[in-house]
Order: C-alpha cells, then sequence, then structure tokens
C-alpha cells in the first residue's frame, strides 16, 4: 500500500513550498560598497568568504578620507608580518586600498597598514610627519552545510507487529528514491514504538519515525567539481529543495490516504505530525561562535589559532597543549 501511495505522490510533482521554515536563506553581506575604512582607536573586523575577494580594505579613516592629505606614503604587512606589496594575491592601490583576491582560511589573520603624510602649518609653513596605523583582523568563513531533522508518527495495530519494521525499511527506500536525484539522502533513520491511552480513542499504537535529511548523498562530489570554487552554497539548495520533497510527500500521503484507499491501511500517517528543523554543521577547520564573532554570528568562521575542528561539528575546541598555531587547524 505504501508503495502504491508513494507513485501517487511522485507524480503528483513538488512545485509549492512546504513549510515557512524552509524560507530562503538570506546571504551575509558585510561590506557594503566593497570598502572597510580602518580605525586608528580599535581594530577592525572583516569577513571574507572563502574563494571570493575581499573588499578593499582603505589605509585610513572616514573623517580621514574627506581632507586633503600630503605627500602620502602607505605600508601594508600581511599576518606574516611581511610587505604585501609585489605578492601576487592581492590588489594594492595608488591610494593606499588593499584587496587580497581568492581568499583562503590561511590568508586569515592580522592585515597592518602604517600611513605616513605631511602636515604643512599655513602660516610658517613648517612640515611635521604624521603617521597613523590601522589594524584589519581578516576571516575567512563559509555558509553553514545545512541538513534537516524530520519527525513524523504512524499509528498502527500493536507495537509488537514485524510489519513495522518493514514499512519504516519501505518509507526510507521511497524517499530516498524521491530525493536522490539531488544528490541528498536519508540517514540516522530511527524509530520507536509506544502505546498510547487517548481520552476519546482508548489504547492505541503509534510509531514515532525520525531521520536526517543530508545534503551528501551519492554524487554530490561529482557535482561539486562542476563548481568553479566552493560547494555549499549549492549543496545547501539542494538539501533545501530535498526538505521540501518530503515536506510535499507527507501533505500528499495524508490525502491519498484518506480519498484514495477503499480499504484501511494497518498504518496510518498521524495527521499534522509531521515536523521539520534545520540542523547546521561546519567543515573542518571552521566553527560558529556568537561571542567572538557577533558580525558574522550564522557564519562558520575559520578556526583561530590555538582552536582546531576535525570533524562537521559547529564549534572549535581549544587545543590541549600549544600547537595548531594557524588558521583553520582541523587538529592540534
Amino acid at each position: 500500500a505504501l508503495l502504491a501511495v508513494a507513485a501517487v505522490v511522485v507524480a503528483a510533482g513538488w512545485g509549492e513550498r512546504v513549510r515557512a521554515e524552509l524560507k530562503e536563506e538570506q546571504s551575509i553581506d558585510l561590506i557594503g560598497k566593497n570598502e572597510v575604512y580602518g580605525d586608528t582607536r580599535h581594530e577592525v573586523n572583516v569577513y571574507v568568504k572563502v574563494f571570493t575577494n575581499s573588499p578593499f580594505l582603505v589605509c585610513m579613516d572616514l573623517a580621514l578620507s574627506q581632507e586633503r592629505i600630503i605627500d602620502p606614503n602607505y605600508l601594508w604587512t600581511g599576518p606574516d608580518g611581511r610587505d604585501l606589496q609585489g605578492r601576487g594575491y592581492v590588489n594594492l592601490t595608488e591610494t593606499g586600498k588593499l584587496m587580497v583576491m581568492g581568499f583562503r582560511a590561511s590568508m586569515s589573520g592580522a592585515y597592518l597598514c602604517t600611513l605616513s603624510h605631511k602636515v604643512i602649518e599655513t602660516t610658517t609653513q613648517e612640515e611635521t610627519e604624521m603617521v597613523e596605523a590601522y589594524k584589519f583582523m581578516v576571516y575567512a568563513y563559509r555558509e553553514a552545510d545545512h541538513a534537516y531533522q524530520v519527525s513524523v508518527r504512524f499509528t498502527t495495530t500493536h507495537c509488537r507487529l514485524k510489519t513495522n519494521d518493514l514499512f519504516v525499511e519501505n518509507l526510507n527506500k521511497i524517499l530516498n528514491s524521491t530525493i536522490s536525484s539531488l544528490t541528498c539522502h536519508i540517514k540516522e533513520s530511527s524509530h520507536k514504538c509506544y502505546s498510547i491511552r487517548t481520552p476519546k480513542d482508548g489504547l492505541q499504537y503509534e510509531l514515532f519515525v525520525n531521520f536526517l535529511v543530508n545534503p551528501f548523498g551519492p554524487g554530490w562530489e561529482e557535482v561539486c567539481h562542476r563548481i568553479p570554487y566552493d560547494c555549499e552554497d549549492v549543496t545547501n539548495r539542494r538539501v533545501r529543495q530535498a526538505a521540501e520533497r518530503i515536506g510535499k510527500f507527507f501533505h500528499q500521503l495524508r490525502y491519498v490516504l484518506k480519498n484514495d484507499f477503499h480499504a484501511v491501511p494497518t498504518i496510518q500517517y498521524v495527521e499534522n505530525s509531521f515536523s521539520m528543523t534545520p540542523i547546521d554543521s561546519c567543515r573542518p577547520g571552521f566553527g560558529k561562535n556568537r561571542h567572538t564573532h557577533q558580525n558574522c554570528a550564522s557564519c562558520c568562521v575559520v578556526c583561530d589559532p590555538g582552536t582546531y575542528s576535525p570533524n562537521n561539528e559547529v564549534t572549535c575546541r581549544s587545543c590541549a597543549s600549544p600547537g595548531a598555531r594557524i588558521y583553520g587547524a582541523k587538529s592540534c
């Protein structure tokens, strides 16, 4: 019966959106007009998505940029403390602006600029050399990888039936078949049966089914190889589409079981029991830290030196002993 239901559901198509939780994610835009000004009072944090170009880091504050500057001279140094002039991966302009191109995790760190210029006293024409220093902390980040935790319930005639296990097994096969074209798959599937007493219906039995809709199904790497840079945007879009398909499946399933079957199936979908929760994860070497990176709280930001992330968790771990003195470490 379930296979027949699936055939009806799949034939119906997947055009509409299912749940409000699946709304389009907003991309993070921290750049504004693609220029970030320095500040002599404190360092300025800048977040650059991996494999993209940084905004222009401007070697002066906003107020100074509105003034006439005499004989300006700019010196930029990178995280390794060396002069950036002539490096192939930077774009340095005559007006002291720096862009780091094709940004990677290893490029994260402190970018320092020293601006020296002259101030001439109008009455005496006396020259004074002024020096200002600007520090930019530039961090690589990725969008979080999304997955969706799904919970759904079914009524059954008894918890001890072997057909309960077969039902869930077939359900997983159908759902995997439904989303396989999106290179997504069902994982961490589990189910448990409970006896439930209700005031109206007396004693009844329900199957509680849980599973994760994961974006890294068979073939996802091949799809990513066609992407010139990073694949997270593509995988996130695909898993969102897969979650929508599954939501539509259960929406249609309720209708089909109610209207298209003359004999009542032994296992019935519990109306309005379908729920879906987004689950975020970060790639190795990246993690979330809402306290340290408030302006990029939803980002997976490169792990700081002294911390690491070996897997797809959402936080960077601290090293037990001195080690991992690089950004984006996957081990200490």
